[in-house]
């Protein structure tokens, strides 16, 4: 059943995301450049894109009190999860081909502990299953029939999570639509044509937040949730629920984590490349670079149409990112400047339309 904890942190969320502040227009023309910000800073979180300042905000309420980057980064997913404008993650994310919504998430600690769900139906919130798995089962990863299961059994709440805007987009997509699957049927035009949604992994098609906190002790944790690409086959999971891929940390180095088109970063074992780039001494910035790097010289003709990006945090509180194409943005909260949005530096200065 949900704990106590539970449910304080659900209704601290509500409350405080209410009251987060949106950021400016003149703040989001003024963004920094630089890809990376100072080090030994203490407490920080960062995320990926711009729907990350929100929830960096409500990660802070937990880890500028002291809280444990763990609590943290599940309490700032949360927000993305549950908000009804955001169509690549939780509850109002697009559905697959078939109209069904399936949801992935994974969550871990610094100290090697870790869980999560791929293809989860009918659960508003996937990262709280993913934390349950890790905590109440011997096992990491939980998959469709067996995570709704799961996540019944522990108390969760089964709910319809097709919103009427994505089953209107679906319908829509669905006129110009080729039902037969087909080998990277992701890259077809007409995705480009149902609201305004881009490529995969594009600008318009954001399809994780990533979350990654660590606090003045050096401890972190890190979190990524996320509804998939829209339109995708049934059954198709990404990187976000894989641990290694779409997310990964460890408290002697740092943590990793990433966004854009999954299927590479699974290929190339993402964030864990990340992360053990930085115990070979990179900065969080060299790292997020070189691995980029690597998953373009592997598929140089595929890469040059898909976005894939990392950002990654060492234990000093220093960050930085990196993507192939122009437009990843992360969201960076710390006591020392709060809030700001930082555009990540690119591979190729040329960005969907």
């Amino acid at each position: 059943m949900s704990n106590r904890r539970d449910f304080l942190r659900t209704s601290l969320l509500a409350t405080s995301a209410l009251a987060l502040p949106r950021l400016s227009r003149a703040a989001t023309a003024a963004l920094s450049v630089s890809g990376k910000v100072p080090g030994g800073v203490g407490a920080r979180v960062v995320s990926t894109w711009d729907f990350g300042v929100p929830a960096n905000q409500a990660a802070w309420t937990v880890l500028g009190n002291g809280g444990h980057p763990l609590d943290a980064v599940e309490t700032g997913v949360l927000v993305p999860e549950a908000d009804l404008r955001n169509h690549s993650v939780g509850r109002a994310g697009y559905p697959d081909r078939d109209g069904k919504v399936t949801l992935d998430a994974s969550i871990m600690d610094g100290d090697g502990r870790c869980g999560a769900v791929a293809a989860l139906e009918h659960i508003a919130h996937p990262i709280k299953v993913a934390r349950k798995v890790m905590e109440d089962t011997p096992h990491v990863l939980l998959v469709g029939d067996g995570a709704l299961e799961f996540a019944l059994q522990e108390g969760f709440k089964k709910e319809d999570l097709l919103t009427p805007e994505s089953a209107k987009a679906w319908h829509e997509w669905l006129k110009t639509a080729k039902y037969t699957p087909v080998a990277n049927s992701e890259n077809l035009d007409y995705h480009r044509t149902v609201q305004n949604l881009g490529m995969p992994g594009g600008k318009n098609n954001h399809d994780t937040i990533g979350m990654l906190a660590v606090d003045a002790h050096g401890r972190l944790a890190g979190a990524c949730t996320t509804s998939g690409m829209a339109w995708k086959l049934h059954g198709r999971v990404g990187d976000s629920p894989i641990i290694g891929a779409g997310l990964y940390v460890d408290n002697e180095v740092g943590a990793a984590t990433s966004t854009g088109v999954g299927e590479e970063v699974i290929r190339n074992a993402g964030s864990f490349l990340v992360v053990e780039l930085m115990r070979q001494g990179r900065s969080p910035q060299q790292a997020c670079e070189e691995a980029v790097h690597r998953i373009v010289k592997k598929r140089p003709e595929a890469t040059k149409d898909m976005q894939v990006g990392f950002l990654a945090l060492n234990r000093d509180g220093e960050c930085g990112a990196y993507a192939i194409q122009k437009g990843f943005t992360y969201a960076v909260c710390d006591v020392q400047q709060q809030d700001r949005l930082i555009a990540s530096p690119s591979l190729y200065q040329t960005t969907y339309t």
